[in-house]
């Protein structure tokens, strides 16, 4: 069987990525005893690393201290994996780092097996530890990530460094989950012009491929290869030890005992995905498709204050400007949307100088108090801003209509088209089939800008420090000269919700703005802004 192929679960590894590598030992147990009964030959344990930032799990260090405390069946080599980041960073060290991350030869530690994560441009620095690991005894394996999009003498160009050190197996990974079997095929062929020892393969599942890259890989010759339980992993996930190891039983005729995984699944990892929510999804293969970091969508579903709306909009914005490396601040800059210099061809003071605005806003306070509030409408006369398509007021009752978010817009084109509203909408800096689409509707072309902390109110645009409607909304207010402000329908989030300190952060921002239009909420809010009832207006 060994000699056919071996296959590494990395679920405790990859898997990590979901739950902090917080997995308990008693869970690791029982795993390991159903990966033996399956007929796996390798196991990786977890990370380890020098780097401590934030509470991590013990399978984020998997220090020989706690893998001492394990039950390892014998059939299993154990392995674990390090980031070459940390082997190759500036200043670094990288013997003294390796001897720090392992302190005893392999004869002495019950880890046998050692991957190396490595970025191409990190490779070559990174090469060395091989020689260091090996003359103590451990097994050693390159994973080299974000290989798709390289041409051919870039990945042979790796694959004859490799061949230059003592590896006992090169990996590759699709890393962005983009790659199809041919593309898959065409890698392994150019690695086979320069590298004859072992190769490896590690595949996601952001567009479904992940089973079928793995199987095609196979077919070319790759002979190591990676899965986790039900596929948690990083993103979307990987290759499913039970789907593949289903697939290599009918192809070499094995009998494993796949009955101990399916009970651990069942008990364990099915509450753990619902709660986690790895698997293939719409986002994923859309990144997968335009070569997106899994990450970002990874941390947007995990994150209550991105729509559906908001994660389709940023995956446009990374699929133009590039996403393949994973960062926080560009994952926060593509959520604002607008790019350059903001602009815009409407004077909201040439209507509402002077007046009382009010905002309706999407909560059930407007539903709940219609009747007061049409009849203030009626009697006092505000001009009154609808966001989006809030339409339980009457439609005679308004005035005009507030949206700057380019998918909702986008989504919203018809309904637009249908309501008698002009819109209010950056118009000049929307993308262009968006423009097309609002072809056509009256708009008022007020233009906005997003910057960190920024409350800037010019007479056709503002600067403002998030891309919301009623931020923006409160910006319109504000460069119109409006006597007042007034709210309805912003009831606010649940207490644990992000997006709850996320506005009541705004709002506080707005209302320490020395030259800001003072605001009143007319129906029930959690916001601490201050607040009156439409029912004494």
């Amino acid at each position: 069987m060994k000699n056919e192929f071996a296959l590494l679960d990395c679920t405790l590894r990859d898997g990590g990525y979901y739950n902090s590598w917080n997995f308990e030992t008693s869970l690791i147990n029982e795993y390991l005893q159903a990966m033996a009964a399956l007929g796996v030959h390798y196991v990786e344990l977890g990370l380890r690393s020098l780097r401590n930032e934030g509470f991590r799990g013990p399978c984020a260090f998997t220090t020989d201290e706690f893998v001492n405390t394990l039950e390892i069946p014998e059939s299993l080599t154990p392995g674990v994996m390090i980031n070459a980041s940390e082997l190759v960073a500036k200043n670094a060290n990288l013997e003294r780092i390796l001897e720090r991350l392992f302190p005893v030869e392999a004869s002495e530690s019950r880890i046998k097996l050692v991957r190396i994560a490595c970025h191409v441009h990190e490779f070559s620095a990174a090469l060395p530890a091989s020689s260091w690991l090996v003359e103590r005894g451990y097994k050693v394996g390159f994973n080299l990530m974000q290989v798709s999009d390289r041409s051919q003498s870039d990945i042979e160009a790796l694959a004859k460094e490799a061949s230059k050190w003592p590896l006992d197996v090169l990996y590759f990974a699709d890393s962005l989950g983009s790659m199809s079997p041919a593309q898959c095929s065409q890698i392994i062929g150019w690695l086979r012009n320069y590298w004859s020892g072992p190769l490896g393969i590690h595949t996601h599942d952001n567009m479904g491929m992940a089973l079928q890259n793995s199987l095609q890989a196979l077919d070319d010759g790759v002979t190591w290869l990676d899965a986790t339980v039900t596929g948690m992993g990083r993103g979307p996930g990987n290759a499913k030890t039970e789907y593949l190891v289903l697939e290599l039983s009918e192809r070499f005729n094995l009998k494993p005992n796949i009955t101990p995984l399916m009970g651990l699944i069942r008990r364990f990892f099915l509450s753990m995905k619902q709660r986690c929510g790895w698997g293939a999804n719409t986002y994923y293969y859309i990144a997968g498709k335009y070569g997106i970091h899994p990450t970002y969508v990874q941390e947007m579903l995990a994150d209550s204050r991105y729509n559906e709306e908001d994660i389709l909009a940023v995956l446009e914005h990374l699929r133009v400007e590039g996403g393949k490396k994973y960062s926080a601040d560009t994952l926060d800059a593509a959520r604002h949307f607008y790019q350059g210099i903001p602009r815009g061809q409407w004077r909201p003071a040439q209507v509402l100088e002077g007046k009382t605005v009010l905002i309706l806003g999407a909560g059930p306070g407007v539903a709940e108090h219609r009747g007061a509030l049409e009849r203030f409408i009626r009697e006092s006369a505000p001009y009154v801003l609808a966001l989006n398509t809030q339409s339980v007021i009457a439609a005679e009752l308004i005035d005009a209509r507030v949206a700057c978010h380019p998918v909702r817009l986008l989504a919203d084109c018809d309904e637009h088209a249908r309501l008698p509203q002009p819109l209010i909408t950056p118009a000049s800096m929307l993308p262009p089939d968006i423009q097309e689409s609002l072809r056509g509707k009256e708009l008022l072309d007020y233009g906005l800008g997003v910057q960190k902390g920024a409350f800037e109110f010019a007479a056709d645009h503002s600067v403002l420090p998030a891309a919301l409607v009623i931020v923006y909304a409160l910006a319109v207010a504000n460069s119109g000269k409006a006597a007042k402000v007034l709210l309805a329908g912003f009831d606010g989030y649940g207490a644990d919700d992000p997006r709850s300190r996320e506005m009541q952060e705004l709002l506080n921002a707005y209302l320490e703005q020395d030259d800001h239009v003072k605001l009143c909420s007319i129906t029930p809010t959690r916001y601490s802004i201050p607040s009156k009832s439409v029912y004494a207006l």
